[in-house]
Parts: structure tokens; C-alpha cells; sequence
């Protein structure tokens, strides 16, 4: 099969998710949380998770490559878009997970990587998931989890662009060998 009879694979099964399968309606997600590599790597492992894609979401700048977002001049962040099935897991679930794989209290790091690409945020889809986001944070701002305040943006998901194909599911390609989430 060639690449291009892959990709189109890829692109009738992503078609027939949209759909559905046996009758369940999909939803999609968006969170960034540091380097994507290990944020995908994390949603891919959930079950009820149906597909991930890494790209870019929240900037200026029309289709940005990883190069220019690198430069911290596009104002996009690093995120992963998550297709699910509500049916298996919860968009609280995915919070959940989330919340649990990294530093919401940085501003514009994860780890040792620092810049607004790596920043913390969710990009709601629908007033739903914003509701449940904004419950779900001031929740964990009032518990104590956190010794500093949270500084993860909520803002509505605008142009997801996909990044480059070897970024795309990245560890299961060249194993865990570098990117670490909190």
C-alpha cells in the first residue's frame, strides 16, 4: 500500500467515525499541556479515545510549521485534538487526565520546555465543555492540590492546524525517549 493509499485509509475510517459507529455520536476535544508528544501519548491511552492528532490551535498565523510556532511568534500552543466516544468516556474523564499530566500552575513551560507553545490549555468545543472545564478548574483551584494559582486558558477552540507527520504519534513511532510530561 502506498503512503497515499494510507492516508486515504486513514481518511475513510476518520469519515466513518464522524458518523459513527453503531450508532454513537463523536465528540472532539482539545488540550494543550507542554510538548504534544507525551500529551497525545497519554489521550491515545485511554480507552473510549477513538483518534489523536497533534497540531497547533490558538495563534495568528495561517497553517504555522513547527519551526515558526517554535519562535514563539505565532501564539500557537502545542495541542492534541481528541476524538471520543461520550459513550465510553466521559469529556470529565478526559479533564481528569488532563489535569493529571502536568504543571497547570506554569506559565508557558512544561518541564525543561519553556515558551508559549507549551502553555496549559483547553479549547472548548461547545458551552458545555467550557462549563465543565471552568467547574473542573475553579474545583481544583479551591482544593489546595496546588501551591500556585492555575493558569490554564479556557478559550473556544478556533483553527486546529495538524503538525507535520512525524510529530503524529510520535513515541509509538521512535519510543519514549525524550519529551517529558509533568
Amino acid at each position: 500500500m502506498s503512503g497515499i493509499d494510507s492516508f486515504l485509509v486513514v481518511i475513510k475510517l476518520n469519515e466513518n467515525y464522524q458518523r459513527g459507529i453503531e450508532g454513537h455520536e463523536l465528540k472532539k476535544a482539545t488540550f494543550a499541556a507542554g510538548c504534544f508528544w507525551g500529551v497525545e501519548a497519554a489521550f491515545r491511552d485511554l480507552e473510549g479515545v477513538i483518534s489523536t492528532a497533534v497540531g497547533y490551535t490558538g495563534g495568528s498565523t495561517t497553517n504555522p510549521t513547527y519551526e515558526e510556532v517554535c519562535t514563539d511568534r505565532t501564539g500557537h500552543a502545542e495541542a492534541v485534538e481528541v476524538v471520543y466516544d461520550p459513550k465510553v468516556v466521559s469529556f470529565e474523564e478526559l479533564l481528569d487526565l488532563f489535569w493529571s499530566i502536568h504543571d497547570p500552575t506554569t506559565m508557558n513551560r512544561q518541564g525543561p520546555d519553556v515558551g508559549s507553545q507549551y502553555r496549559s490549555a483547553i479549547f472548548f468545543h461547545d458551552p458545555e465543555q467550557e462549563a465543565e472545564a471552568r467547574a473542573k478548574m475553579e474545583r481544583l483551584q479551591s482544593s489546595g492540590l496546588y501551591r500556585r494559582e492555575i493558569v490554564t486558558e479556557i478559550v473556544p477552540a478556533s483553527g486546529f492546524y495538524r503538525a507535520e507527520e512525524y510529530h503524529q504519534q510520535y513515541f509509538e513511532k521512535h519510543g519514549r525517549r525524550s519529551c517529558r510530561i509533568w
